[in-house]
Protein backbone atom coordinates (compact mmCIF):
# COMPACT_ATOMS: atom_id res chain seq x y z
CA UNK A 1 0.00 0.00 0.00
CA UNK A 2 1.42 3.40 -0.88
CA UNK A 3 0.07 5.39 1.75
CA UNK A 4 -1.90 5.09 5.27
CA UNK A 5 -4.80 6.64 3.06
CA UNK A 6 -4.87 4.61 0.57
CA UNK A 7 -7.52 1.82 0.60
CA UNK A 8 -7.56 -2.27 -0.52
CA UNK A 9 -11.49 -1.85 -1.51
CA UNK A 10 -13.43 -5.23 -2.48
CA UNK A 11 -15.80 -5.31 -4.64
CA UNK A 12 -18.30 -7.81 -6.07
CA UNK A 13 -22.00 -8.93 -6.07
CA UNK A 14 -24.18 -9.73 -2.98
CA UNK A 15 -23.11 -13.32 -1.41
CA UNK A 16 -18.79 -13.23 -2.75
CA UNK A 17 -18.20 -12.65 0.62
CA UNK A 18 -16.84 -9.19 0.56
CA UNK A 19 -17.14 -8.35 4.45
CA UNK A 20 -16.07 -12.01 5.40
CA UNK A 21 -13.09 -12.07 3.63
CA UNK A 22 -12.50 -8.19 3.84
CA UNK A 23 -12.62 -8.66 8.02
CA UNK A 24 -9.71 -10.88 7.37
CA UNK A 25 -7.80 -9.23 5.09
CA UNK A 26 -7.24 -6.24 7.00
CA UNK A 27 -6.18 -8.31 10.25
CA UNK A 28 -3.94 -9.71 8.56
CA UNK A 29 -2.46 -6.62 6.97
CA UNK A 30 -3.24 -4.97 10.58
CA UNK A 31 -5.38 -2.13 9.01
CA UNK A 32 -8.69 -0.75 10.05
CA UNK A 33 -11.89 -2.51 8.58
CA UNK A 34 -14.66 -0.35 6.92
CA UNK A 35 -17.92 -2.08 5.32
CA UNK A 36 -20.05 0.33 3.58
CA UNK A 37 -23.49 -1.51 4.15
CA UNK A 38 -22.59 -1.68 8.00
CA UNK A 39 -22.23 1.72 8.14
CA UNK A 40 -25.39 2.57 6.65
CA UNK A 41 -27.03 0.43 8.52
CA UNK A 42 -25.51 1.54 11.97
CA UNK A 43 -26.64 5.31 11.24
CA UNK A 44 -29.81 4.85 9.41
CA UNK A 45 -31.16 1.08 10.48
CA UNK A 46 -31.70 -2.08 8.62
CA UNK A 47 -31.26 -2.08 4.55
CA UNK A 48 -34.37 -3.88 3.91
CA UNK A 49 -36.23 -1.29 5.87
CA UNK A 50 -34.63 1.77 3.81
CA UNK A 51 -35.56 0.26 0.81
CA UNK A 52 -39.38 -0.50 1.53
CA UNK A 53 -39.40 3.08 3.30
CA UNK A 54 -37.69 5.29 0.92
CA UNK A 55 -36.57 3.60 -2.10
CA UNK A 56 -33.42 2.25 -3.54
CA UNK A 57 -32.53 5.67 -4.94
CA UNK A 58 -32.57 7.27 -0.99
CA UNK A 59 -30.39 3.96 0.32
CA UNK A 60 -28.10 4.76 -2.85
CA UNK A 61 -27.46 7.99 -1.98
CA UNK A 62 -26.77 7.20 2.10
CA UNK A 63 -24.61 4.41 0.42
CA UNK A 64 -22.71 6.74 -1.93
CA UNK A 65 -21.71 9.03 1.78
CA UNK A 66 -20.25 5.68 3.13
CA UNK A 67 -18.30 5.08 0.38
CA UNK A 68 -16.74 8.74 0.58
CA UNK A 69 -16.23 7.97 4.41
CA UNK A 70 -14.95 4.31 3.65
CA UNK A 71 -12.08 5.58 1.10
CA UNK A 72 -11.50 8.76 3.47
CA UNK A 73 -10.54 5.98 6.33
CA UNK A 74 -8.16 3.74 4.02
CA UNK A 75 -7.49 0.25 5.22
CA UNK A 76 -9.82 -2.30 3.51
CA UNK A 77 -13.17 -1.21 2.73
CA UNK A 78 -15.97 -3.57 1.39
CA UNK A 79 -18.41 -1.63 -1.21
CA UNK A 80 -22.17 -3.25 -1.43
CA UNK A 81 -22.33 -4.97 -4.66
CA UNK A 82 -24.49 -2.41 -6.08
CA UNK A 83 -21.83 1.05 -4.86
CA UNK A 84 -19.91 0.82 -8.31
CA UNK A 85 -23.01 1.69 -10.50
CA UNK A 86 -22.51 4.97 -9.01
CA UNK A 87 -19.99 7.27 -11.87
CA UNK A 88 -19.07 9.35 -8.68
CA UNK A 89 -17.93 6.06 -6.72
CA UNK A 90 -16.23 4.54 -9.81
CA UNK A 91 -14.03 7.58 -10.43
CA UNK A 92 -13.17 7.40 -6.21
CA UNK A 93 -11.77 3.95 -7.04
CA UNK A 94 -9.03 4.84 -9.61
CA UNK A 95 -7.35 5.97 -6.67
CA UNK A 96 -7.41 3.20 -4.90
CA UNK A 97 -6.48 -0.45 -5.16
CA UNK A 98 -9.90 -2.60 -6.19
CA UNK A 99 -9.89 -6.51 -5.85
CA UNK A 100 -12.93 -7.82 -7.34
CA UNK A 101 -14.43 -11.38 -5.22
CA UNK A 102 -16.45 -13.52 -7.68
CA UNK A 103 -18.53 -16.53 -6.78
CA UNK A 104 -19.81 -19.40 -8.75
CA UNK A 105 -23.93 -19.20 -8.64
CA UNK A 106 -24.80 -22.74 -7.77
CA UNK A 107 -22.41 -21.20 -3.73
CA UNK A 108 -24.22 -17.40 -3.66
CA UNK A 109 -27.60 -19.95 -4.00
CA UNK A 110 -26.75 -21.25 -0.82
CA UNK A 111 -24.94 -17.88 0.39
CA UNK A 112 -28.50 -16.22 -0.04
CA UNK A 113 -30.84 -18.53 0.95
CA UNK A 114 -33.51 -17.15 3.37
CA UNK A 115 -31.57 -13.17 3.35
CA UNK A 116 -33.65 -10.47 3.56
CA UNK A 117 -31.38 -8.81 0.61
CA UNK A 118 -34.21 -6.50 -0.66
CA UNK A 119 -33.14 -6.33 -4.53
CA UNK A 120 -33.48 -10.75 -4.25
CA UNK A 121 -36.87 -10.70 -2.28
CA UNK A 122 -39.83 -12.51 -4.35
CA UNK A 123 -40.25 -15.86 -5.71
CA UNK A 124 -36.74 -16.44 -7.93
CA UNK A 125 -33.61 -14.76 -5.66
CA UNK A 126 -31.36 -16.58 -8.03
CA UNK A 127 -32.87 -15.54 -11.65
CA UNK A 128 -32.86 -11.82 -10.26
CA UNK A 129 -28.97 -12.11 -8.68
CA UNK A 130 -27.58 -13.58 -11.96
CA UNK A 131 -29.54 -10.49 -14.11
CA UNK A 132 -27.88 -8.15 -11.34
CA UNK A 133 -24.64 -9.75 -11.66
CA UNK A 134 -24.20 -9.79 -15.59
CA UNK A 135 -25.58 -5.75 -15.23
CA UNK A 136 -22.74 -4.57 -13.58
CA UNK A 137 -19.55 -7.67 -14.51
CA UNK A 138 -18.49 -5.12 -17.22
CA UNK A 139 -17.95 -2.50 -13.98
CA UNK A 140 -16.92 -4.65 -12.11
CA UNK A 141 -14.30 -5.97 -14.48
CA UNK A 142 -13.17 -2.68 -15.45
CA UNK A 143 -12.68 -1.29 -11.67
CA UNK A 144 -10.72 -4.66 -10.44
CA UNK A 145 -7.10 -4.35 -10.53
CA UNK A 146 -7.34 -8.00 -9.06
CA UNK A 147 -9.63 -11.01 -9.21
CA UNK A 148 -10.12 -13.84 -6.38
CA UNK A 149 -12.85 -16.27 -6.95
CA UNK A 150 -14.37 -17.30 -3.55
CA UNK A 151 -16.26 -20.67 -4.57
CA UNK A 152 -14.28 -23.26 -3.90
CA UNK A 153 -11.62 -23.92 -0.81
CA UNK A 154 -11.38 -21.95 2.54
CA UNK A 155 -11.88 -18.22 2.52
CA UNK A 156 -8.45 -18.54 4.20
CA UNK A 157 -7.15 -19.21 0.74
CA UNK A 158 -8.73 -16.00 -0.88
CA UNK A 159 -7.57 -14.03 2.72
CA UNK A 160 -3.74 -15.29 1.87
CA UNK A 161 -3.82 -14.75 -1.96
CA UNK A 162 -5.08 -11.15 -1.26
CA UNK A 163 -2.36 -10.23 1.41
CA UNK A 164 0.19 -11.39 -0.53
CA UNK A 165 -1.14 -8.99 -3.98
CA UNK A 166 -1.49 -6.34 -1.51
CA UNK A 167 1.97 -6.85 -0.52
CA UNK A 168 3.95 -7.33 -3.55
CA UNK A 169 4.12 -4.85 -6.52
CA UNK A 170 2.12 -6.91 -8.84
CA UNK A 171 -0.94 -4.43 -9.81
CA UNK A 172 -2.87 -6.50 -11.53
CA UNK A 173 -4.05 -10.66 -12.33
CA UNK A 174 -6.36 -13.51 -12.13
CA UNK A 175 -5.77 -15.68 -9.03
Amino acid sequence: MTSPSDALVLIGPMGAGKTSVGKRVARALDLAFFDTDAAVSRVHGPIEQLFAEHGEAHFRALERAAVIEGLATGGVVSLGGGAVVDPDTRADLARHRVVLLTVAPRVVALRVRGSSRPLLAGDDAMARWSAIYEERRPIYEELADVTFDTSNGPLQNVVDGIVAWANSDDDGGEA
